[in-house]
């Protein structure tokens, strides 16, 4: 009956992860199944116990640094940027008027919300403008120093 709770929490913990970006829990679903083995091979609750904080300890310590370390984002890293991240520093092309509340720019064909980057600036269409920073679906912008080609 002890191994069955102990499946019941790795299956709730395991759901739980997929509501978080923690990438933590799941190591705690871990050691919960092992302690849920461990209770199928007649372990008493204190074995369990300590099996399921030895397992979920082990886990975070060797694994989680490993997965943090693949998950920041290629500016940290130092690796090329894809993606979403590939936008920033990437130059557009205005083509309604850009300001601190409006505006929208072509980049690489692409249609994208735009805000000026100190929201003083307002940017014409045909403008050129690089981007700075990327804010959800939006990108501010900024004067592209860039003369044209």
């Amino acid at each position: 009956m002890e191994a069955v709770l102990w499946i019941v929490l790795a299956i709730a913990l395991v759901i739980g992860e997929a509501f978080t970006a923690t990438i933590l829990i799941i190591f705690f679903a871990a050691g919960a199944g092992a302690a849920a083995l461990a209770a199928a091979l007649g372990a008493p609750l204190l074995a369990q116990v300590i099996v399921f904080a030895v397992v979920s300890g082990l886990s975070v310590a060797a694994v989680r640094p490993i997965v943090m370390r693949h998950a920041r984002p290629s500016i940290e890293t130092g690796d090329t940027p894809f993606g979403v991240e590939a936008i920033v520093g990437s130059h557009g092309v205005v083509v309604d008027e850009v300001d601190a509340s409006r505006g929208m720019i072509k980049i690489d064909g692409e249609l994208w919300q735009a805000r000026s980057f100190d929201g003083t600036e307002t940017f014409q269409p045909g403008d050129r403008v690089a981007v700075v920073k990327l804010r959800g679906a939006t990108v501010l912008v900024w004067h592209d120093d860039l003369p044209d080609v």
